[in-house]
């Protein structure tokens, strides 16, 4: 009988492995396409890799972006909805430039994924603020602010969630 028990826990964490993964995939998927906030499967999909076993991480880094996921909740459900011209293609020159910039800082080191990301978002704002449907947002103003609160912020919470899974995934 507890060899049973073994194939038991055994096949558990490997179907926490697959539905963290998936979890993963899916939170970078939202990110760019966003039908639902991002941050929640990236933040599941980090917590089922740390009950896996496959990753370790400690207790405080699950708190930490814990209570970062629930603020970018919390201001995705108090800020308005969609962009004020009805378009969306912001989303794509955000969340693109938020993984661009979290696998630059995960290349050069892995405590730079949270800055290089950071980087990357900016840098996708301002792309957008330069293309003609982008226009509304000019960069020192107070709309260029709020923009960049309410589409950096979430892109980079779960591009980080995302990058620090994967770093205790390749150094674990």
């Amino acid at each position: 009988m507890p060899f049973l028990g073994f194939i038991w826990y055994m096949t558990l964490y490997y179907i926490l492995f697959v539905v963290g993964i998936i979890a993963l995939v899916l939170a970078l998927v939202l990110l760019i396409w966003p039908r639902f906030t991002a941050v929640v499967p990236a933040y599941a999909g980090m917590l089922c890799l740390h009950l896996s076993t496959f990753i370790y991480l400690r207790s405080f880094t699950l708190i930490f972006w814990g209570v970062a996921a629930a603020i970018v909740l919390m201001l995705k459900y108090m800020s308005p909805k969609g962009e004020p011209d009805g378009h969306s293609e912001s989303n794509l020159y955000v969340g693109l430039s938020t993984i661009a910039g979290a696998m630059l800082g995960l290349v050069i080191s892995p405590s730079l994924i949270v800055l290089g990301a950071i980087i990357g978002s900016l840098i996708g704002v301002m792309a957008y603020s330069r293309t003609p449907r982008g226009k509304w947002i000019n960069p020192p103003s107070a709309a260029f602010f709020q923009y960049v609160g309410t589409k950096c912020l979430p892109a980079v919470v779960t591009v980080s969630i995302v990058g620090i899974t994967v770093e205790g995934f390749i150094f674990y």
